[in-house]
Formats: C-alpha cells, sequence, structure tokens
C-alpha cells in the first residue's frame, strides 16, 4: 500500500514526460527545431559554443521556469547544433542542464519554486529577491568555467552543409517557430506547462501537415515512435527523437522511483540523518547538514519533488529550534536539495534531461552552477561565521 501512494504521485509527472515526447516529435516534423538550430547556428559563435549554450538556456528557463521544458526545446536544439562536432558532447549537456536548472530554481513560474514557496508558507517573489543574492557569485564562476571550457573546446559547426540541408528538407521559416513562441508566451503567462504544451502540439500538427507537408498518419506515427528522416542525409542521425516511446524507460524509473519513495516517506527511514544537524552550532554546519540530507534524499527519493518534501520534514525542527524564520528555511532548501537532485544520476531531475538530450550521466561533473549553488553559499557563510540567532 506504501509503495501505490507513491505510484499515484508518479501519474501528474508521467503525464508530462508523455507531453513531453509528442512535443519534441512535433516540432521536429513542423521544422521547429531544424529551424531554430538553421538560425542558431548563424549567429553563435563557435568559440564560445558551450558558454552561449548555458546563456540560452538559462535564459529560456527564467521564461519557462520548467527544466524539462527548456531542454526539450531550445536544449535539443543545442546539441543538435554540437553533434557534428568532435567536442565531448556531456559538455554541451553538462552547460544546458545547468543553464535549466537556473530558472528551475528561481523563476516565478517554476513549480519548484512555488512547492518551496507552499511548504514553508513564505512569498514566492521574496524569495525569489533572496536567491538574487546568492545566485550572483555561483553564476558569475559558472559563466567564468563555461567561457574556460568554450576556448578550450570550440565547437566546430558545420554551418554551410548544416543549413544547405536543413533547408532542403524542411521549410524554413518563422511561421515554423509559433510552436515554440507558444510555449514561451503561455508559460509568461501563468498558464499551466501541460496546457502549454498542448496548445504548441496543436499548432505543430498543423504547419506540419499543411507547410511540411507530413501526412496526418505520418505525424501521429512520429508522435508515438519519434521523429526520423526518411531521406538519405547525414541529418538522418542528427535531427532524430521525441515520441511517446522514447519516454517509455523513463516512465517506468519514474513508476518505480515513487514507489520506492513512498515506502520511505512512511516508514521514516530516512531520518537517522537527522543527527547531523543536532550537531550543528552555526549556521554553516545547519547549512550542511541540510545538504547532507539533500543528497540523502534525492538519492532515495529519486525525484526533485520528493526529495524536497522529505528535506524540509528532516531539517524544519532543527530551523525553528534555532530560531531561523521560514524564509531562510525556504532559502536554504532552494541552494540544496533542488540544485542538487540533478546530480544524483538516477534521480529523474537529471536522468530525463540527460535521456532528451541522448546523453547519460556523464553530464554531471560539468554542470558546474549547480555545484556551486550549495559550495559557494557555504563557503560565504564560514568566511562571515554566522552563529544562531538566541
Amino acid at each position: 500500500m506504501l509503495a501505490f501512494a507513491g505510484i499515484k504521485k508518479s501519474f501528474s509527472v508521467i503525464y508530462i514526460l508523455l507531453l513531453i515526447g509528442v512535443v519534441i516529435a512535433v516540432w521536429m516534423t513542423a521544422g521547429t527545431v531544424p529551424t531554430i538550430v538553421y538560425y542558431g547556428i548563424q549567429i553563435i559563435n563557435p568559440s564560445y559554443f558551450i558558454l552561449s549554450a548555458f546563456l540560452l538556456t538559462l535564459l529560456v528557463s527564467l521564461l519557462l521556469g520548467t527544466s524539462f521544458g527548456t531542454v526539450s526545446t531550445i536544449g535539443i536544439a543545442l546539441m543538435i547544433m554540437a553533434s557534428g562536432s568532435s567536442v565531448n558532447p556531456h559538455f554541451t549537456a553538462g552547460a544546458i542542464i545547468a543553464g535549466a536548472y537556473f530558472g528551475d530554481r528561481g523563476s516565478p513560474m517554476s513549480s519548484s519554486a512555488n512547492l518551496i514557496a507552499i511548504i514553508t508558507q513564505t512569498k514566492i517573489h521574496t524569495n525569489i529577491k533572496k536567491m538574487l543574492v546568492t545566485t550572483l557569485l555561483p553564476l558569475l564562476v559558472a559563466t567564468l568555467f563555461y567561457l574556460i571550457l568554450s576556448l578550450a573546446n570550440p565547437v566546430q559547426l558545420e554551418k554551410q552543409y548544416l543549413i544547405a540541408e536543413i533547408s532542403k528538407l524542411f521549410n524554413v521559416n518563422p511561421i515554423v517557430l509559433l510552436p515554440a513562441l507558444a510555449i514561451f508566451l503561455l508559460a509568461w503567462s501563468r498558464v499551466e506547462i501541460k496546457i502549454s504544451m498542448l496548445v504548441s502540439i496543436v499548432i505543430g500538427l498543423f504547419i506540419s501537415r499543411y507547410i511540411q507537408g507530413y501526412s496526418f498518419s505520418e505525424i501521429f506515427q512520429y508522435m508515438l515512435m519519434g521523429f526520423e528522416l526518411s531521406e538519405d542525409t547525414n541529418l538522418k542521425n542528427i535531427i532524430l527523437g521525441g515520441g511517446i516511446i522514447s519516454m517509455a524507460k523513463v516512465c517506468l524509473v519514474v513508476v518505480i522511483s515513487t514507489a520506492f519513495a513512498g515506502i520511505l516517506t512512511e516508514t521514516k527511514i530516512l531520518e537517522f540523518v537527522q543527527k547531523y544537524l543536532n550537531k550543528a552550532k552555526s549556521r554553516s554546519d545547519l547549512f550542511l547538514g541540510t545538504n547532507i540530507i539533500s543528497i540523502a534524499s534525492a538519492a532515495f527519493g529519486c525525484t526533485q519533488t520528493i526529495a524536497i518534501l522529505l528535506t524540509k520534514e528532516l531539517v524544519k525542527d532543527n530551523y525553528q529550534k534555532n530560531q531561523l524564520d521560514n524564509y531562510q528555511l525556504a532559502i536554504d532548501l532552494e541552494n540544496s536539495v533542488v540544485v542538487i537532485s540533478p546530480l544524483i544520476p538516477w534521480n529523474i531531475a537529471g536522468f530525463v534531461p540527460a535521456t532528451i538530450l541522448m546523453t547519460d550521466s556523464g553530464f554531471i561533473p560539468f554542470a558546474f552552477y549547480l555545484y556551486l549553488v550549495p559550495l559557494c553559499y557555504y563557503v560565504e557563510m564560514k568566511i562571515f561565521a554566522r552563529s544562531f540567532r538566541r
């Protein structure tokens, strides 16, 4: 029964994952992703590609407020641009996923930011203002790291070849960007991401049929099985993916992990890690203990949402005992469990984006921003030697 209770919580997540699979396939048939690649490859400087990947996904994630949505839109386009290069794809994937979680952590549209505001009874816009202060240093350091990585690994973009092939295979014009524009505008208007994706899919269907010339039977087949070019071209192994079937493995991981997390939550197995918090004598000690619990919660909970809920339940008493208000708890959760979850290889916070980008956990060492956030925050606490308010 405990496992079934956990599985029930996964249904809404699975629905989103299946929609993402359909969105990717439809954006391929509509020519949306190829067109983003077509225009993007002419703008981005190859010497700064990895840095550009980080900054672009950062901006898109702030607009969308969803890491999965960001990775499945601009993220895929960036990976396609870099796919013909000899540069390690994990460099690009790490930059994309790190940028995607910038907005997941600090956008007013973010589900995780709203969840933390709700469970800590704080105001999200106040949290975001406080997060901005703790974001500047890790953002600057991460940007520097990506600049160095970019200069050391310039991505060789085969501009002329890609431009010629894409324009031959797809009808490239601004109209085919409407499915992406719809998601951006609806997300900015705070429309639920599921509705935004459904609207984008409908627009994409008509563009696929009447502008790109695919039949509805072909489109629906791609929505189920994933997109694949039928023409004999080198882009056949580059412009592909999406589909409901491609997300089946991810959905299975979600079901198993949430079932396991349901057992953990009810049996309170993770409470043993609270011993670290009981020894805390300063804010830095408490934050370090919160990070240890975050790692355990993210590892055992297997989803970011469950990790957030577990961590909050396990640390809240220690924050109250040390007279720390809910805003301090909220910021500590944002600076720990939210960015730590994607760094756990089997947590779907990182596993899903890696699957969407057709890569694996090798991206983790290069997702600099994600581990710089808790590290810089901890170092700042140690430097200023903050003690508890009594």
